[in-house]
């Protein structure tokens, strides 16, 4: 009952201790700033307008420029052939590859030769009777009657005719024999070799199929949005070229451990669009690509592919930038006042590291690198280093935007 009693006196005393307790110890409310610190730490790179040459990569085969069949233009056994009559072996013009036994053809030969006397003995006794029918002639009282038959004309005309044909008779006769030593058009080396001593040939028979080595080629497609970039060796119907420099071409050839290159000259272009690719195939050209220089480089191999690199139009006052700053292929960031602005651009032409900006930036610019994902433009942030304001160049650029650089700057920003 006295608990009771003295209850609701306890709980106005523990009222009144609370209700004093605040108006003496108010909480007093922390101030924030009026702007957020900023959580995100970038690095930027200053867009710097310079000379820029595009370079355009691309493939192909090479293939010889120079190509056919060594063909046997008579018949018969082959008797003999070259050391280098192989597959693979190097051989020099007019080097004999093939011998054919030429004994048949040199018995026509004899019989053309013989052919030939006799139509010289016919045609020297036609001089003779023609002549001794002039003399005839001159003790008649009516010459004009004497016929051209009796003067022996038509027999001394027959009688040359003879002699010209049994002379090209025997000309075709040696030049069979001739032929029997199958010698190479042009310095070159074998592709494949069709046929072994002892064989026995027909005429037109296909011995082996040979290229040419001084020089080959590579058909390179080109991507049309690339062809403004490149100064094509354009023809026109005079048969000449647009007097500009031919563009040259770093040829990269891959078999082996090691990348090795060639230098070849872009040449020409094709004359209509492929159909099935839709694009405009060029073709370079490489010199002496078998001569030994030094370089202890490795042979191109006839049908191996290669890579290429096109040398393009040099751009004055350019903008490039590295890939790794453009996001979706249409947007970067920019470092204004210790804030993020989103800027869309417009690419003209991009290779795997590099960007070049056709519309979108402006020299100067600060170019965000650190890469962010989807951040709204307005964002507060801080430059991860002191170092700031380094012009965005070659190598240098395209290092700073390396994947390795950015999971670094990831953590700094973190």
């Amino acid at each position: 009952m006295t608990m009771r009693r003295f209850l609701p006196l306890f709980l106005l005393l523990i009222f009144l201790g609370s209700s004093l307790y605040l108006v003496y110890y108010k909480p007093e409310a922390s101030k924030r700033s009026s702007e957020p610190p900023a959580l995100i730490a970038v690095e930027t790179l200053t867009v710097d307008p310079r000379a820029y040459q595009i370079v355009i990569n691309s493939f192909g085969r090479v293939a010889p420029h120079t190509q056919g069949q060594l063909t046997s233009q008579v018949s018969g056994q082959i008797t003999s052939l070259s050391p280098n009559f192989r597959d693979g072996g190097f051989f020099e013009q007019d080097e004999v590859l093939v011998s054919i036994d030429p004994r048949d053809y040199r018995i026509q030969v004899a019989i053309a030769a013989a052919e030939l006397a006799s139509a010289k003995v016919v045609h020297a006794e036609e001089q003779v009777l023609a002549q001794q029918a002039r003399e005839d002639r001159k003790s008649l009282r009516n010459q004009a009657a004497v016929s051209e038959f009796a003067l022996h004309i038509p027999q001394l005309a027959a009688a040359k005719a003879q002699i010209a044909a049994a002379n090209a008779k025997l000309e075709q006769a040696q030049l069979n024999v001739e032929r029997t030593r199958i010698r190479a058009p042009y310095s070159g080396r074998v592709l494949t070799k069709n046929v072994e001593i002892g064989e026995v040939v027909a005429a037109n028979s296909s011995l082996a199929q040979i290229y040419a080595t001084e020089l080959v080629e590579i058909r390179l497609p080109v991507k049309n949005s690339e062809l403004a970039f490149l100064e094509l060796p354009e023809q026109y119907i005079s048969g000449t070229t647009e007097g500009r420099k031919l563009p040259s071409v770093r040829i990269g050839n891959r078999l082996g451990r090691e990348l090795q290159h060639w230098h070849a000259t872009l040449v020409r272009t094709a004359g209509a669009i492929d159909e099935q690719s839709q694009q405009l195939y060029v073709t370079a050209q490489i010199e002496r690509p078998y001569e030994q220089d030094g370089s202890n480089r490795r042979p191109l191999k006839i049908g191996q592919y290669v890579s290429a690199e096109i040398a393009g139009k040099t751009i004055n006052d350019a903008l490039v930038i590295p890939n790794a700053a453009v996001y979706q292929g249409s947007y970067v960031y920019l470092y204004r006042d210790g804030v993020l602005e989103r800027r869309e651009i417009e690419i003209a032409w991009q290779n795997s590291s590099e960007a070049l900006i056709e519309q979108g930036l402006a020299a100067g610019d600060q170019l965000v690198v650190t890469p962010l994902g989807q951040v709204s433009s307005g964002t507060r942030v801080k430059l991860l280093d002191a170092d700031q304001g380094k012009a965005l160049t070659g190598s240098a650029a395209h290092q700073r935007g390396t994947p390795g650089r950015q999971d670094r700057n990831r953590e700094k920003a973190g």
